[in-house]
């Protein structure tokens, strides 16, 4: 079934599109994730994959034409007994958003923010506004038949086609021949993950500075699970866990997706070319409703998420993706979790001036990439997926969402552990759970009149739907 709280999501992006940006990019599309088991185990060791981005291959990009063959990708009608759809190509160029992400760049609001920010050369001619709404690779790294205008395009995501397209159309393809040869591994989840962060969420080649949504640039608001669920699928999935098709392991992608959100905020951090703007640090990783907000609103109240009481006037490095992580880690390992809590201390400790900030923000993106992987290598047992889904809760029941960009999070993150629970089929009777998040979603409507009150409210709702629901299948979770 399709959550309310994620169409509800799917509109709101819609809007915004529409209002702000003329599209809000959803994710990448890409391929499929290795199947897994339901059982409270590890599965076997493997080194972590950091393949070369799509954007810093020195292949060549060939261009989306040579994908669009009737009898490639191009076809208007699934081909039968294939594991490929072979309509890839048909459904990014009527349904995914990437294909207009070019177009949206000569816009009114995107003419506005370049003659804002005073760039000499239209968006469509900036590698600043280029960068993310297009595939751009050098000029001499583009082959014949590339198009820039068509935006992110299947070499974006799956990498320059140069070699791999070689073995792509081999007789017996070899998806391991393939990789060799330069195409992305987007079916390992830690891959996919820096691949759509890059864009969606940025890093240090490509980022939404506070100095560009000052000129006019929406806030960038981005859960990998969630935005996945969005965007049109061009993969089969599986159907049972023995079949040979490739399964999407959404609880996996998500929490993968937090815990090098909280690396790449790091790798920023850490950047001198990114992470001060003049004498100012680099704003757009703090919470920005520290100080959006009327003077004349007495909202300041000490946060202790991660037991350190902080002084007013300070403005808070963005935790939310921290507080994600850190409910993940502790059902992973709780002395994993408590690491988390206590590297983040230091890490706002550090920003407050009470410590190295450089070497608090590389110890934590070094313990973010740990959690990472462990979280790639760790198969979620049901018991473990209510254990996520009750400690997100219970993390706002401990008042740890009182800024919009933490319940923000929370909520899609709520929503993407709850729906797969659902997928399961491990809710008795979903609809009710169902509409409780669609409440818990309403209290977000609008950033500006956000009430944490209001939003812990629906929070309980949902802990006693959750509680119940799901007891006869996963047995009970006590409270963290």
């Amino acid at each position: 079934m399709k959550w309310l709280w994620r169409y509800e999501r799917s509109k709101e992006v819609r809007h915004l599109g529409a209002r702000q940006w003329g599209v809000a990019l959803a994710l990448a599309w890409l391929a499929a994730v290795p199947a897994h088991t339901d059982a409270a185990e590890k599965v076997p060791e493997r080194a972590p994959e950091n393949p070369v981005l799509p954007y810093r291959s020195p292949d060549h990009t060939l261009g989306t034409v040579n994908c669009a063959s009737s009898t490639c990708h191009g076809s208007i009608s699934e081909f039968r007994d294939s594991k490929v759809l072979q309509t890839e190509y048909v459904t990014w160029s009527r349904l995914d958003k990437h294909t207009r992400s070019y177009q949206v760049l000569e816009n009114a609001q995107s003419l506005r923010i370049a003659k804002n920010l005073g760039l000499p050369a239209p968006p469509v001619q900036s590698a600043l506004c280029l960068d993310c709404h297009a595939h751009n690779v050098p000029v001499e790294l583009r082959g014949a038949r590339f198009k820039l205008s068509d935006g992110v395009v299947c070499e974006s995501c799956h990498g320059p086609a140069e070699r791999w397209i070689k073995t792509h159309l081999e007789p017996d393809p070899s998806h391991a021949r393939n990789i060799e040869a330069g195409l992305y591994p987007t079916d390992l989840p830690i891959a996919r993950a820096r691949l759509c962060l890059s864009c969606h969420f940025g890093n240090a080649d490509k980022l939404v500075t506070h100095r560009l949504m000052g000129a006019g640039h929406p806030r960038l608001s981005f859960e990998l699970e969630t935005f996945s669920m969005i965007e049109p699928a061009h993969f089969r999935l599986a159907k049972t866990m023995d079949s040979d098709t490739m399964r999407w392991d959404g609880v996996k992608i998500w929490a993968i997706g937090q815990a090098l959100a909280v690396s790449e905020t790091m790798s920023i951090l850490l950047d001198p070319k990114r992470g001060h703007d003049g004498v100012f640090p680099e704003l757009v990783l703090f919470d920005c409703h520290a100080c959006h907000h009327p003077m004349s609103e007495e909202r300041w109240k000490p946060h202790t998420e991660f037991g350190l009481r902080q002084s007013p006037g300070i403005a808070r490095i963005n935790d939310s993706n921290l507080l994600m992580m850190r409910v993940i880690a502790r059902q992973i390992d709780p002395a994993l979790g408590q690491r988390v809590t206590a590297q983040a201390a230091r890490l706002q400790a550090a920003s407050a001036g009470q410590g190295d900030l450089d070497d608090e923000a590389r110890a934590l993106q070094r313990l973010a990439e740990d959690v990472a992987v462990r979280i790639d290598q760790t198969s979620f047992s049901a018991a473990f997926l209510k254990g996520v889904a009750i400690g997100l809760i219970d993390e706002g029941l401990s008042g740890n969402y009182s800024d919009y960009a933490g319940a923000e999070q929370a909520t899609m993150s709520i929503g993407s552990v709850v729906d797969y629970i659902n997928r399961q089929h491990l809710l008795a009777a979903p609809g009710a759970v169902n509409q409780s998040l669609g409440r818990l979603n309403a209290t977000l409507v609008n950033d500006e009149h956000y009430r944490p009150a209001d939003y812990e409210m629906q929070l309980r709702g949902l802990r006693t739907l959750l509680v119940r629901q799901a007891v006869s299948s996963i047995g009970s979770v006590s409270r963290q």
